[in-house]
């Protein structure tokens, strides 16, 4: 239905029209405190940075009864929701860090509602029943070829939108296999290569041409993609990590983060011996951490404490580190020791030039730095030694631009506005060559460059952006509905996940307990049919349609409104406003 602002007169003269059942039908003068119907932002949408109807496909499930629908067709309209902005549902259900829930209303009575879980329920049927995603309705064949350079979730995203309007797309990955970080950067017992694997598929049965293990730069140069192709979208990542810049670096025993994952990912046999540190205090060490223990795991020996010690370096405190919450609890179940306040100052080899220790910093918190946290200090004269035989250095990463080849985009990091421009006619980007982020910014980075690259081809003019304000917990009533607990996903116990170290961990929650998780939902800002409107109206301005929507279950008869305001007292979704 879209947002209704109340000075949109004409627009919203229409609708409330339409809504009302034409009104003011008897002549008699429209109470100013009649009711309008407004449907307003949710904050789980608001904070999704791809832009996911959450609210959509949670009560198309939770309502189903109400819609007429069976469990399946339920299932299958709510994965087709979610597939009109994200196309890895199922990937993202294992690997996003839900900002959506950190902003739901839910939080204020009793916990968010486990939406992640959701996600990962509806892509999971989806792959499960071998749902076929689908071409915008209304839009034909287009003559032009776009090309998109990166195979991860920004460019794959950005394809996926670009052939769902009837572009020819085609995707130039450097590595053998599609996915990016997603599959060189994530572990497998994190996300399974066949959930990944299933969903690029899907994506790829819509049209687009995949070409692996083709360097743009060096099998096809960039200037042979400008002139073959209408639009270039780069989404080449950040897989190039970055040194610590101290004595002893150079030579055996040290990698990078995102080297160390993508040899471990890519199934390459990785000596790392008994004792490892990591440096940094993001996911990519955490993983890096992570999989350390489970490379050096005896599968065969089942003890309490199994692998290689291994033991993360970060420079700051628990409150500060970057990395998902629930990953760090898990890495300290799996007996990864975490320092805190410390840093390396030198990599200490033996004779023969392999590592056997580092040199250790003790830090302080200091003042607060550009990032808004506060920065270390070291405290003079406090260091140590840390045995070590392996380093992995997982403090930052950045793109590799200099290997495509084009004056254009030069050596560093890529600008790109809001729809991926990136200021240079004809090239658009997105992803983590333009910023580190999570995988869900990528693919809404992507799917907004697509949409930006079909109204430039077209000439049309790109969407304009609607009401941003959010409903928030204070224009609902959440004294009506009534408390429940969330429930959580079941994740193996440690000792269960070492003893099968690349079996995933997370497995989700059970059919029953998802259905149950979509009925907490608020539907906040939507009509979701509680009946209080119809309930509370003492002159029947409320009636039922016989062929209910999500947002529209009743027509209001304004001409016999009087005015008394119950209906959007009582509303508890706030989707009823007075005049």
């Amino acid at each position: 239905m879209g947002l209704l602002k109340k000075k949109d007169k004409k627009k919203g003269g229409k609708m409330a029209s339409r809504l009302a059942g034409g009104g003011g039908g008897s002549g008699n003068q429209l109470s100013p405190l009649r009711p309008r119907y407004v449907e307003q932002l949710p904050p789980c949408t608001g904070h999704c940075p791809s832009g996911n109807d959450v609210r959509g496909w949670l009560m198309v499930i939770s309502l189903r009864e109400k819609l007429g629908l069976s469990l399946d067709e339920a299932c299958e309209q709510a994965w087709q929701i979610e597939m009109e902005t994200n196309p890895f549902p199922s990937v993202m259900g294992r690997v996003c860090p839900h900002p959506c829930e950190g902003s739901c209303n839910r939080g204020e009575k009793d916990a968010a509602v486990g939406i992640n879980s959701v996600e990962r329920f509806i892509g999971d049927y989806g792959l499960e029943k071998g749902l076929k995603a689908t071409k915008i309705e209304g839009e034909s064949a287009k003559k032009e070829k776009i090309a998109v350079v990166g195979a991860g979730p920004s460019g794959l995203s950005c394809a996926y939108q670009l052939a769902r309007r009837g572009y020819e797309v085609d995707v130039f990955e450097g590595l053998p296999k599609a996915g990016g970080m997603l599959r060189y950067g994530i572990p497998v017992y994190r996300l399974p290569r066949e959930v990944l694997d299933g969903e690029i598929q899907a994506i790829l049965d819509l049209g687009v041409n995949l070409h692996l293990d083709t360097k743009i730069g060096k099998d096809v140069t960039f200037e042979k993609l400008r002139k073959d192709y209408a639009a270039i979208y780069v989404a080449i990542g950040a897989h190039q990590g970055k040194t610590l810049g101290i004595d002893g670096e150079d030579g055996p025993g040290i990698w990078t983060g995102t080297e160390f994952l993508n040899h471990a990912n890519s199934g390459k046999k990785v000596d790392i011996g008994d004792n490892v540190v990591v440096i940094g205090g993001g996911d990519t060490a955490v993983d890096a951490a992570r999989v350390s223990k489970r490379l050096t795991i005896d599968t065969a020996t089942v003890s309490k404490k199994m692998g290689a010690e291994v033991t993360i370096l970060y420079r700051r405190t628990r409150t500060e580190m970057p990395a998902i919450d629930r990953e760090i609890e898990e890495a300290i179940e799996e007996d990864i020791h975490i320092e805190y306040l410390a840093a390396p100052l030198e990599i200490l080899r033996d004779d023969d030039g392999k590592v056997r220790a580092m040199l250790v910093q003790r830090m302080e918190l200091g003042e607060p730095d550009d990032s808004g946290r506060r920065r270390p200090v070291p405290i003079k004269g406090d260091t140590y030694e840390l045995p070590v035989e392996t380093v992995v250095t997982a403090v930052s990463q950045k793109p590799a631009l200099a290997a495509l080849g084009s004056e254009e985009l030069g050596d560093g990091w890529l600008n790109a506005d809001e729809w991926g421009r990136s200021g240079v006619d004809g090239i658009w980007t997105g992803g983590d060559n333009i910023n580190l982020g999570i995988a869900t910014t990528s693919i809404g980075q992507g799917r907004k460059a697509a949409e930006s690259i079909h109204v430039t081809i077209q000439g049309l003019d790109l969407p304009r952006n609607g009401d941003t304000s959010m409903i928030g917990h204070d224009k609902l009533k959440l004294d009506w509905y009534e408390q429940q607990e969330r429930a959580e996903r079941f994740v193996k116990e440690a000792q269960d996940r070492l003893e099968k170290p690349f079996d995933e961990v997370d497995l989700g929650l059970e059919a029953e307990a998802v259905l149950a998780e979509t009925k907490r939902c608020f539907s906040c800002g939507k009509c979701f049919g509680c009946e209080n409107c119809w309930m509370y109206c003492q002159n029947n301005c409320f009636a039922k349609l016989p062929e209910p929507s999500h947002g529209q279950f009743y027509k209001v008869k304004l001409e016999v409104c009087d005015g008394c305001k119950k209906c959007w007292e009582e509303c508890p979704c706030g989707f009823i406003l007075g005049e």
